[in-house]
């Protein structure tokens, strides 16, 4: 007896469950995916969007419902990703990644950050899991055939997330506590195979020192460092922590005991430390040490030359570049140093 077509059908695919599971075609998107990352500090702020085109169509009030919740985007969510604690909208936010949501309006957006990033679009959008909501003012702009998002005017603690599509522009700040994000890295990397050198522990304190952060937390990581190897490098970071906590007395007592270890590269080094900072007495002073105590070394000179000519004194800058000249064998040296006296020279 023959069997209908349907159920010849239905045993084939039975026969062979693969035909049933082959994969979807990968063909191109209306929509193409994006992401846009930028570092603030150690913290990466990362935006994964859907990019809508305009195509002729009539965005803002049309597509796109003025004072309804959008996804901005298209598709999934939307999501802004932070791997640190940021603040958006006077607002503190955990680590995390967020759903982004916006409602347009013609003289003002509501920027929502919500809690569920999974979602598609914002069909399943909720108010109670709102982690923040703010107001941002749009902008003009020019032409944008997709729907674009920046990172905008990023420094070391805050950057803008701004989106652009069509003819209108949306910026709002994420701000970042970057000393408290470095020190709290700093002591999760010293749990690691940096806490086994003396280097880990002073370069942390060294940290701390330039940018005034955490100065006890740096006071005993430098000791640490001092405790497994005494050296110009950490007895110079103690010297600067204890300048900052007003310890004038202690510091300038343990800057000699520094160089007084110190070797040639290392005071030369520290010399130019002090030229960066503006101190070019001090710097001159380190110099002319260093070539008291080396002679012989064309390089102590040179450098003894630069915070001369640094300081205005042209004639014992001159002195000092002859005398190097006099020393160096590399060529390209001499062409340099002939070149910076001639430029001292009337």
């Amino acid at each position: 007896m023959r069997r209908p077509r349907f159920v010849l059908c239905a045993l084939a695919l039975a026969a062979s469950p693969a035909l049933a599971q082959v994969p979807p075609l990968q063909l191109p998107a209306a929509s193409p995916k994006a992401s846009v990352t930028q570092r603030v500090g150690l913290t990466d702020v990362t935006v994964r969007y859907s990019r809508p085109a305009v195509n002729g169509r009539k965005v803002w009030g049309g597509l796109v419902p003025l004072g309804q919740v959008w996804r901005t985007g298209a598709d999934e969510n939307t999501t802004l990703s932070f791997s640190s604690p940021v603040t958006v909208g006077g607002k503190s936010l955990p680590a995390g990644t967020y759903g982004l949501h916006t409602i347009p309006g013609e003289t003002e957006w509501t920027v929502i950050l919500s809690t569920q990033a999974a979602a598609w679009g914002s069909y399943s959008y909720d108010a109670k899991e709102d982690a923040v909501r703010l107001t941002a003012a749009p902008q003009p702009g020019p032409h944008e055939e997709r729907l674009v998002f920046t990172l905008a005017d990023p420094t070391e603690t805050s950057v803008a997330v701004t989106l652009a599509w069509e003819k209108v522009r949306v910026s709002f700040p994420v701000a970042v506590d970057t000393k408290a994000v470095v020190v709290a890295s700093l002591r999760e990397q010293l749990r690691g195979l940096p806490r086994f050198g003396w280097q880990g522990w002073n370069g942390a304190a060294a940290w701390c020192v330039k940018n005034d952060t955490a100065l006890d937390q740096a006071e005993e990581w430098v000791d640490r460092s001092i405790r497994m190897n005494r050296n110009f490098t950490n007895l110079s970071t103690k010297a600067a922590l204890l300048e900052k906590k007003g310890d004038a007395k202690g510091a300038a007592e343990l800057r000699e005991k520094a160089m007084a270890v110190a070797t040639e590269a290392e005071v030369n080094q520290h010399g130019y430390q002090l030229l960066g900072q503006k101190k070019v007495e001090e710097a001159l002073r380190v110099f002319e040490k260093n070539a008291k105590d080396h002679p012989a070394s064309w390089n102590v000179w040179d450098s003894l030359a630069e915070g001369q000519a640094i300081a205005g004194e042209k004639k014992k800058a001159v002195a000092s570049y002859e005398k190097a000249l006099s020393m160096v064998e590399d060529e390209d040296q001499k062409k340099r140093i002939r070149g910076e006296i001639a430029k001292l020279k009337p």
